[in-house]
């Protein structure tokens, strides 16, 4: 009766482990293969080899380009390191634990002057963060772990731990959870509403924010990629990301079969039926590991996680 029981035993714990193997590959779109879609007068910019995982771009045309990204499980090409004012919000990632580092950008002389750094306990592992003042703002955990095999083994189970902070010197507080992991966030032009891309879920949510700093959950919008940095539109409020086609591609470093590149531009989407356009997709031979990409009158910045950068005319 033991070994039958024992047997029985196995065999269940083998069939979770192949089910939650299906949906962990699901979850990254194992499968999933990229047709191409051209955009004319595009080149890489000079200088940047490293990655170009965020980037965040001024009224004035200025850009900021965050690069060198070290991330456990990820390659990275980088080296070893140790009113109208423009606050820069920086997250930052020392020993595996996270920061928010605030700068105050200098309009004489484009220069950045470190402030502060801020750090919290509920800022357990931030990937992104949208500012609502010179000093607070929305930030996503993507992971409920800070250990990477404990990490790894929370998104194979496919626990939705991860969540959303809002951070003041006067209050810090979960807004929003429930997330297979929460990535890039921004907020609509009109400051009404924020947006939240939950990367293994293949969406991008929609938040209403209120005068106490909660979010309210309005809608989901289901995509067939791993949606990554968010930006909007200053005057379209249209929503451009960087997508990953196939996440595990981006996890296995495979030479011969690298990380395809995916820009989506979402219309309208608070309308009961939004406008998905796949404005720019390629195989890898040209960008690696897409994950972000940002308008500025008629022009397309495409940065990638450990890769090169692209610029292109629309």
């Amino acid at each position: 009766m033991g070994k039958v029981l024992a047997a029985a035993l196995v065999g269940i714990a083998a069939a979770l482990a192949a089910e939650r193997l299906l949906a962990f590959r699901s979850r990254l779109n194992a499968t999933r293969e990229v047709d191409p879609v051209a955009l004319p007068n595009c080149r890489l910019i000079k200088g940047i080899e490293t990655g170009s995982e965020d980037i965040d771009i001024l009224p004035n045309g200025l850009a900021f380009i965050s690069s060198g990204l070290k991330y456990p499980g990820l390659k990275s090409f980088a080296p070893d390191k140790p009113d109208d004012t423009v606050y820069l919000f920086v997250v930052n990632h020392p020993h595996q634990k996270s920061t928010v580092e605030l700068f105050k950008f200098m309009e004489d002389d484009n220069s950045l002057v470190h402030l502060k750094t801020i750090r919290h306990d509920l800022l357990t592992s931030v990937n992104d963060v949208v500012a609502v003042g010179p000093d607070s703002f929305y930030a996503t955990n993507d992971h409920y772990f800070t250990d990477f095999i404990l990490m790894f083994l929370e998104m194979y189970l496919g626990l939705t731990w991860s969540n959303v902070v809002y951070y003041s010197p006067k209050e810090v507080k979960e807004v929003a959870a429930g997330f297979y992991s929460a990535n890039g966030i921004n907020i609509s032009p009109d400051k009404k509403y924020i947006y939240i891309a939950d990367i293994f879920d293949h969406s991008v949510h929609v938040m209403e924010k209120h005068a106490d700093w909660n979010l309210t959950h309005v809608k989901t919008l289901q995509l067939d990629t791993l949606a990554d940095n968010l930006s909007v539109d200053p005057d379209t409020g249209d929503i451009w990301t960087g997508c990953h086609p196939n996440g595990m591609k981006l996890l296995y470093d495979d030479p011969n079969n690298p990380p395809a590149s995916e820009v989506l531009r979402i219309q309208n989407i608070l309308a009961e039926q939004p406008t998905v356009t796949r404005v720019y997709a390629e195989n890898g031979t040209v960008l690696q590991g897409t994950s972000v990409a940002t308008v500025y009158n008629g022009k397309l910045l495409i940065g990638t996680v450990f890769h090169r950068a692209l610029y292109c005319e629309l």
